[in-house]
């Protein structure tokens, strides 16, 4: 079930809404517990039990590790959280691509599992990793409650696609947390702008990337059809991306949870390394605060800080997919990290703005052609064709370009803090007014938009 469905809009959150509301609140977190359960069954039955036994898992963890604090049974208790955690990661997505791997090198013929993918198993493996090292690091208590425990992993407003909610971030809402009519609305418009983003942009603009594939497969893209595929999949996975991270802020603030923000127009960055400072937050912070620092930081000299940052970007890229334009993907970040960091730093502030903005996308953008295409040589046979090889234009470039035009130049001016200054520019009297009337046109039109249409993926589920 995807938050851009009808089942979901009009049946799963609704009743969900209308039960959580009417029991007493000491029952909340039960009642989202049985409904996030019932979120995830709805496509993944089979693998509720991995979910359920790494509940188990995580949550007895904490208790030992609570339990014999400053002894060396904390410390095992962690190991084995950690161990189990991304040795399931490991079996369920990496697996394959191992073995694989394996296979091609030696010439070996070792069978494949051919797991089915869990949903959302990069996501809450990571969430349940967090809370036993914050216990461990003493950030945050141990969770008593193991119903509570099981509504933090399962939460259902971020199960399948973040953004990553760090354990100590919302251990005191577990315990309590307020609802009030005014965060209520104010969730509630979050996740319309959210749906809003996702329906009628990701979706729309999803269309001219596929149509860019299919040219690059039948032998006729050109240069400037080329880059206005990759354009079309950055704009698609910015606006799908953010659009579920806005959903799930918003159900979350909605059930009176306050999430971490994910994006901060990051299409706006001048230089690479602001651009990760700006895309998908929650799952910078934790390999930072869970991987980079523990390695020691930049705290140990220039080798060892250039190891440390290698080793984030590669297990970001690997993270996001078992695939070698996942890692690949990582380290061209990886790399225009370090010659910002180390050559070009005080070469780039010497440019104008609009030089180093233009820089930036350049270079983000290609990287989202490798993460798209998981086909090395189809990815450079493409890229090859962008930087000149093949025909500069052709008339379906100039359909595409009158067919798309005005949706690329809404997704471009979206993804800039433009539409946000003139809201609030607006007087407070007029935004009350068009506040809600553009709210339920949003419903209306993205409803109307579902039921007519039937291109509508969610480009994060898959990792």
């Amino acid at each position: 079930m995807v938050f851009s469905s009808l089942t979901f809009l009009q049946c799963f959150l609704p009743l969900c809404l209308l039960a959580y509301f009417l029991v007493p609140q000491k029952w909340r977190n039960g009642t989202l517990f049985l409904f996030s359960l019932l979120f995830y069954a709805w496509g993944e039955p089979v693998y509720v039990v991995l979910m359920l036994f790494s509940t188990a898992l995580d949550y007895t963890c904490g208790q030992m590790v609570e339990r014999h604090r400053g002894q060396r049974g904390a410390k095992i208790a962690l190991l084995v959280s950690v161990c189990v955690n991304l040795g399931l990661l490991g079996v369920f997505k990496y697996s394959n691509f191992l073995i694989g791997t394996v296979n091609s090198i030696f010439g070996t013929a070792l069978p494949q599992p051919n797991l089915p993918l869990p949903i959302g198993i990069s996501f809450y493996t990571f969430q349940t990793m967090s809370y036993t090292i914050d216990v461990y690091r003493q950030d945050a208590p141990a969770q008593r409650n193991m119903v509570s425990f099981g509504a933090y992993v399962t939460m259902f407003p971020q199960l399948v696609a973040g953004p990553i909610v760090r354990y100590k971030d919302v251990a005191a809402e577990l315990i309590h947390r307020t609802n009030t009519a005014s965060a209520f609305a104010a969730g509630a418009r979050r996740f319309t702008v959210g749906l809003a983003k996702k329906v009628l942009l990701a979706n729309s603009i999803g269309a001219l990337w596929d149509a860019e594939l299919a040219a690059q497969s039948a032998g006729t893209l050109t240069v400037v059809g080329g880059w206005l595929g990759i354009a079309a999949f950055g704009f698609q996975i910015y606006f799908d991306f953010s659009g579920y991270s806005d959903m799930a802020i918003g159900m979350g603030q909605m059930l009176g949870f306050h999430f971490q923000e994910n994006f901060n127009y990051p299409y706006t960055a001048a230089s690479v390394t602001e651009f990760w400072r700006r895309w998908h937050i929650s799952l910078t912070t934790w390999f930072r605060e869970y991987l980079y620092i523990p390695l020691g930081g930049s705290r140990k000299g220039t080798w060892r800080t250039v190891r440390n940052i290698f080793l984030v970007w590669f297990c970001t890229g690997f993270w996001h997919g078992a695939s070698w334009n996942f890692i690949l993907w990582g380290l061209h970040f990886f790399g225009w990290l370090m010659l910002e960091k180390y050559l070009l730093r005080d070469f780039l502030q010497k440019l104008p703005s609009w030089l180093r903005h233009f820089y930036t996308l350049v270079v983000v953008f290609v990287g989202w052609g490798v993460f798209a295409m998981e086909d090395l040589a189809g990815c450079a046979g493409y890229f090859k064709t962008c930087f000149g090889s093949g025909t500069l234009w052709s008339a379906a470039d100039g359909y595409y370009l009158t067919a798309y035009g005005l949706t690329l130049l809404l997704l471009t001016v979206g993804s800039t803090r433009l539409p946000r200054k003139v809201w609030d520019r607006l007087p407070e009297r007029t935004r009350d007014l068009l506040g809600p009337l553009l709210m339920t046109a949003g419903l209306v039109i993205c409803t109307a938009y579902l039921v007519d249409g039937s291109y509508n993926p969610f480009l994060y589920f898959r990792f």
